[in-house]
């Protein structure tokens, strides 16, 4: 059992320093679970620090997932299996640069709901939610002869709010759900961050990516002869779209965790593997604009995406090692990557001629957001015909998150993407100028949800649209059709469509023990697939210009599917062993300037 005495760790009676990586279990495929705990173990580290992702555990209300790359057991047995205790940061709200901070869409629907409160409607659903996670991993806190040594209580809370009866619930909820591991908290650097987010008999962490020697005293303000312990120290960080990739020099992170070892402290690299944000599980931030992020979560961390070593991963090898005095032995083989070379796209399908094969149909008076019709991710189409006799006048559709294309009687009017957005007065959104008419007039709004915020006041972030306007008067009866692209073997193909957004097919032939990479070069926006496996999005704005296809997705003959949103020229597709992360597109987001 971990346990505190004289400001130092004791784990089973012996004194004990936290030295933990970040692995999210969830963001790396299942096969490489084993090699990337065992580069960790490698490395020096004797900790594997994991968050859980509540909105993959319970997809639709009351329907639990534990399997595949979501059992966390499993990942847990395994960090036990190579050597390693783990901490498990359960939530319920993890941020973590993922859709909804973690969690389930289906919270949403109700538009009274109110998160990270002490409001019983949602507390009663992680209740649920926790019951759950502890029938799975409840055998593998180390009181039962696992490798659980601490769990935390909510996560950053501090930054958010400071609602004591609300932490004190989740503490009380994780006692009944039998996780009743030693307990943190972890907040920013910020007194106001650690007053807000902190318990008084609860031990606390301070997340923060330098100056250690310095911050760590902090938190003497807060408890007395305590370990110092950094729960998350930031040796890289994430990317937005538009935005150029982030490095880190692995000087830098050498100097900084040398500093940890000379305090004698803990800490918790975040991340030591980040992987990927496969899907549309990628979150967005919302500070003074929307920023969504991209589908790496390569992190500039000391494990690549695909699991190479860097450079940062040798200099904190050399410290970790030299201060526990471990032997550095072989390491386990980099990564095998392969080429593939151009894959030819023989065949298309258009969207919407599709929407009966791969959409739901679903009647609505007023525009409704993608939560309300149980649609998690993906994409929304709201299509409506006007009736009557009309003068010129705006076109507004308001509430737009994140990206809309607007048809009008089938012809593209507008793309609009919300993260240029100067903010209209009634809310994220836009208009357009609609000639006069007679009879009657189409309007198509395909709306592409980009991310959920996953940090910060606009956690709130349904997708969709909230009104249609045409100048004064408001637009009701409304056809809706919620296309999650997850059925897309229903998808018709001809051999030419025109018309975008639509679906490429093509074909080839790989090895099935090597990764590698789909360069989307030359592509606009969409996403892409392989043997029905969702690799992610891709965009031009960059940086990131490849997608990660790691082995398990691959079979001797494969069939790869790209959504193009917007239009290309292409009718190739090449599949490479080298990753491209840094090249964001020549023109700047207006956010840069």
């Amino acid at each position: 059992m971990l346990t505190t005495k004289g400001g130092k760790f004791f784990l089973d009676g012996k004194p004990f320093a936290i030295y933990s990586g970040a692995i999210h279990y969830f963001r790396v495929p299942r096969e490489y679970w084993e090699d990337r705990l065992l580069k960790m173990k490698a490395a020096g580290f004797n900790t594997v620090e994991t968050y859980t992702c509540w909105n993959l555990h319970e997809p639709r209300e009351g329907e639990f997932d534990f399997t595949g790359m979501l059992d966390i057991a499993e990942f847990l047995r395994t960090a036990q299996k190579v050597g390693l205790y783990a901490v498990v940061r359960p939530g319920p709200y993890i941020c973590a640069e993922w859709d909804f901070g973690g969690f389930p869409a289906w919270l949403l629907k109700d538009k009274n709901m109110r998160l990270r409160c002490n409001y019983k409607p949602y507390l009663d659903c992680v209740r649920r939610y926790y019951t759950a996670l502890g029938a799975q991993i409840n055998g593998l806190l180390d009181k039962n002869g696992g490798n659980i040594i601490a769990m935390q209580v909510e996560n950053e809370y501090g930054s958010y709010g400071n609602d004591k009866q609300y932490l004190q619930a989740i503490r009380e909820i994780m006692a009944e759900a039998g996780m009743d591991s030693f307990l943190f908290t972890s907040d920013g650097d910020c007194d106001w961050m650690l007053s807000g987010g902190g318990l008084p008999d609860v031990f606390k962490v301070m997340n923060f990516g330098s100056r250690a020697k310095m911050l760590l005293k902090k938190l003497d303000k807060y408890q007395k002869n305590m370990p110092y312990m950094c729960g998350e120290f930031w040796d890289g960080w994430f990317d937005h779209w538009g935005v150029k990739h982030h490095t880190r020099p692995a000087s830098e992170i050498q100097k900084e965790i040398k500093d940890f070892l000379d305090m004698d402290a803990s800490f918790n690299l975040y991340m030591f593997h980040g992987g990927t944000n496969f899907g549309f599980t990628a979150g967005a931030n919302c500070h003074k604009q929307y920023e969504p992020t991209v589908t790496s979560y390569d992190y500039s961390a000391p494990l690549t995406e695909w699991g190479a070593y860097t450079p940062t991963y040798h200099a904190i090898r050399d410290l970790l090692c030299e201060k526990q005095g471990i032997e550095k032995g072989v390491l386990p083989p980099e990564p095998k990557l392969q080429y593939v070379g151009e894959v030819q796209l023989t065949q298309s399908a258009g969207l919407f001629e599709n929407l009966p094969n791969i959409a739901e149909k679903h009647y609505a008076p007023a525009p409704e957001s993608m939560e309300y019709f149980g649609q998690n991710f993906g994409y929304i189409l709201y299509s409506t015909v006007i009736r009557g006799k009309y003068e010129p006048a705006k076109l507004q559709i308001e509430g737009v998150h994140d990206n809309a294309y607007l048809f009008v009687d089938g012809k593209l009017k507008k793309t609009y993407y919300r993260h240029k957005n100067p903010k209209m007065e009634n809310g994220d959104g836009f208009s357009v100028s609609l000639g006069g008419f007679k009879d009657e007039k189409r309007i198509d709004i395909l709306v592409d949800a980009m991310g959920r915020v996953n940090y910060g006041k606009h956690l709130y972030d349904r997708k969709g649209i909230s009104r249609v306007m045409l100048g004064n008067q408001l637009l009701f009866d409304f056809t809706v059709h919620t296309i999650p692209m997850d059925n897309l073997e229903k998808l018709q193909y001809g051999t030419s469509v025109e018309k975008f957004p639509k679906f490429f097919k093509g074909t080839f032939k790989a090895a099935t023990d090597a990764d590698c990479f789909v360069d989307m070069s030359g592509f606009k926006k969409g996403c892409v697939f392989i043997n029905g496996f969702n690799l992610g999005r891709y965009w031009e704005a960059g940086p990131q210009v490849t997608l990660y296809v790691p082995k398990g997705v691959l079979k001797a003959e494969n069939e790869i599917v790209i959504f193009e949103q917007e239009g290309t020229d292409r009718s190739a597709v090449v599949i490479t062993d080298t990753p491209k992360l840094d090249k964001p597109k020549k023109r700047r987001w207006f956010w840069q300037k």
